[in-house]
């Protein structure tokens, strides 16, 4: 089955439906949180999930409504939890790092991507948020926006700029030339693609 088959069948109370549908995404959430947040998130990796169910309007991609509930959790978190009072809208505008989390580091495989991870922590959170939904779970122009909040045409310009601020975050770390390497995902431009995905990013 799809994924909007799944969902169903698991609102009708197939267990085994919603199983299947946390198996096929399970690994995105849990690195979604983790690279923000460390390794004890479990509870916002369930309630994702779970929140899914309470999902009344339409929904064209699983994935990406998966993505913007997971934000919405998080946006939460950080305000409950790292936010000091009078800064809460605009936590999004502040970077992991000045956050004072502790992500996991479990993710990179390698000297250059902690060091990747750790300039992607310098930057604005939904700029880091842009990158990771683009390069490392690859989905597409209306799925980012949707994620984000965003307009559409708004996506491209979105990445242009988080782009542009991690290469000035990894020139700070004094390695200013370290690739857009594969971590976990490929963190690179992607491929010129057809229909809905990207065309000229």
């Amino acid at each position: 089955m799809d994924d909007p088959e799944l969902v169903s069948a698991w609102r009708s109370g197939d267990r085994g439906a919603g199983d299947q549908l946390i198996r096929r995404h399970f690994d995105a959430i849990l690195r979604f949180f983790r690279t923000k947040l460390g390794d004890d998130v479990e509870d916002l990796v369930q309630r994702t999930f779970m929140d899914l169910l309470e999902v009344t309007a339409p929904v064209v991609s699983v994935r990406a409504t998966l993505f913007t509930i997971a934000k919405r959790r998080l946006v939460d978190h950080l305000r409950q939890n790292y936010v000091r009072a009078g800064a809460v809208e605009l936590v999004t505008s502040l970077a992991v790092a000045d956050l004072g989390t502790s992500p996991s580091g479990a993710v990179a495989r390698n000297q250059e991507e902690q060091l990747l991870g750790e300039a992607l922590r310098a930057i604005p959170l939904d700029y880091q948020i842009a990158l990771e939904l683009a390069y490392w779970e690859e989905l597409t122009g209306p799925e980012i926006a949707e994620v984000l909040g965003i307009a559409e045409p708004t996506v491209r310009s979105r990445l242009t700029r988080a782009r542009e601020a991690l290469r000035d975050a990894l020139s700070r770390l004094g390695r200013p030339k370290v690739s857009f390497v594969r971590f976990p995902g490929a963190l690179r431009r992607p491929a010129r693609r057809t229909g809905h995905a990207y065309r000229t990013w």
